[in-house]
């Protein structure tokens, strides 16, 4: 089967703040196994299905995180489509279109395409390997296949897939007709969904041919199309990403791939997947997946749980201990905590659209910051001075660069340094420091095989990210206006 992934990584998870953030949003975050991110579960699961390379698309922000995180799974071969704008998954999915028409080159078998959201948990990986397969025959005949996920609740927070089909265990792999596509119910409504048996809920997940996709996209919304086509045949390859151009593709109409074809198309179907699906939308769903105690809690880390029922308690830097609580929500990181009943779950959104002033950065960013080079801490700050703890992988190296409104002292503490400061080049080993006076060009990389840990103490009349003049970057980053704030 010529199969090509396609990662949609483009959302920012709001529900799950504290832990999840715009810059590292719940799709890099390791949720759930123990070991992988939901991105990368994404991916290797839809490698046990095709060993073609995954066209991946993201938005600028997060490029960096997107390719670290595929190097680690061994994945060096993905097409990284940088979406200049979110336009919600119509166009996103018709940029993936593009770039695989492009692979094929031109040839007659046009490459089917497996559409993944890339932060869904599915737990049974055959069932799911036996649900694509099953959608390939209709693919193949130019069907627009989704998958409906089989209800085990009335849910009120995902849209449902009217099929008109009783759904059974003995049909489940079999593609039934699309009667309906219904927005997210109201309990009395969910309730008649699921007793109707008839109802699906709406994954995001599809397959199908690349030429299809396309054609239904210009019969339905020929200027999306058009925007899309203009974005990929300008756009330039920069590092190991593609960037469609950015001013044909702000033209684009922005729209869901269910309101711009699904809802419209005549070749709808959709096949039942009962695979332990959970599209991780909110605290109670990661609750819900997560592994429990007697108690039904969901613990992480150093918790202590007294006459505690079904909870998700949730430490990541200090011990929380509970006395007495039911229903609840408890999740602790460096900045932020968060105290709600499951109940409210879904309201926690409600907590970014509040975020305004000094407290704005809460949804942007936590305290440790991921760069292309490594991480930054900030472990302190008060008026004129800010400490941080600086991490740089082996090989890696910040821009050079300048400030114009601090100074800095480096503190090497594991690890070697190579510093420029001004004309010189040093090496520091641990326990050495440098002075980099306001002003200085300077810059630190870390030649070693082991990271590089270092102090950072700034001083000055402004400590903003935006106090910098880049000269020269390892990763492109001074030609990409909304990186130009970032050390």
């Amino acid at each position: 089967m010529n199969i090509i992934p396609v990662i949609l990584s483009g959302g920012s998870g709001t529900r799950l703040w504290p832990l999840s953030r715009k810059a590292y949003p719940k799709q890099f975050l390791n949720l759930t196994d123990g070991e992988h991110s939901l991105f990368q579960q994404t991916v290797l699961r839809a490698r046990d299905i095709t060993a073609a390379s995954p066209i991946v698309v993201c938005n600028e922000q997060h490029r960096f995180l997107v390719a670290e995180q595929l190097m680690e799974i061994g994945i060096d071969d993905a097409s990284i489509i940088l979406e200049p704008t979110g336009k919600n998954t119509a166009p996103a999915i018709a940029l993936a279109a593009l770039e695989a028409e492009k692979r094929a080159g031109g040839r007659n078998d046009s490459p089917m395409l497996l559409v993944l959201p890339s932060d869904h948990l599915i737990k049974d990986h055959n069932a799911f390997q036996n649900a694509v397969h099953a959608a390939v025959a209709g693919a193949r005949k130019g069907k627009i296949v989704t998958f409906g996920i089989v209800p085990t609740s009335a849910e009120t927070g995902y849209g449902y897939i009217h099929t008109g089909t009783l759904v059974t265990t003995d049909d489940q792999l079999q593609a039934l007709p699309v009667l309906g596509f219904k927005e997210k119910p109201d309990a009395e409504t969910a309730e008649h969904y699921l007793a109707a048996g008839e109802y699906l809920w709406n994954s995001g997940m599809f397959l199908f041919q690349a030429h299809r996709y396309l054609e239904e996209l210009e019969k339905f919304n020929p200027d999306m199309l058009d925007a899309c086509r203009t974005a990929m045949a300008s756009g330039v390859k920069d590092l190991d990403f593609l960037r469609p151009n950015r001013t044909a593709f702000e033209a684009c109409p922005a729209d869901s791939i269910d309101y711009a074809v699904m809802e419209r198309t005549d070749d709808a179907v959709v096949v039942p997947l009962d695979a332990g699906w959970s599209d991780i939308g909110e605290w109670s769903s990661l609750w819900q997946s997560r592994e429990k105690d007697e108690n039904g809690n969901a613990l992480h880390g150093e918790v202590i749980a007294i006459d505690t029922q079904n909870c998700l308690v949730h430490a990541e830097q200090r011990a929380i201990a509970t006395v007495g609580l039911e229903e609840m929500v408890i999740v602790e990181t460096a900045d932020a905590i968060l105290v709600a009943p499951k109940s409210r779950a879904q309201d926690v959104k409600k907590i970014i659209e509040s975020l305004n002033g000094a407290t704005e950065r809460l949804a942007e960013n936590h305290r440790k910051v991921y760069r292309p080079w490594g991480h930054y801490d900030s472990i302190d700050e008060g008026p004129r001075f800010q400490v941080k703890r600086i991490t740089v992988k082996p090989k890696a190296s910040l821009s050079l660069q300048k400030h114009l409104h601090r100074a800095e002292h480096w503190v090497v503490v594991t690890g070697t340094a190579e510093i420029t400061c001004g004309d010189e080049v040093q090496m520091l080993t641990e326990n050495e420091s440098i002075h980099i006076p306001l002003g200085e060009v300077h810059r630190v990389a870390n030649p070693g095989k082991i990271p590089l840990e270092m102090i950072e103490v700034q001083s000055g009349s402004y400590l903003g990210e935006d106090d910098i003049i880049r000269f020269s970057d390892t990763y492109g980053r001074a030609e990409a206006p909304e990186t130009e704030i970032t050390p």
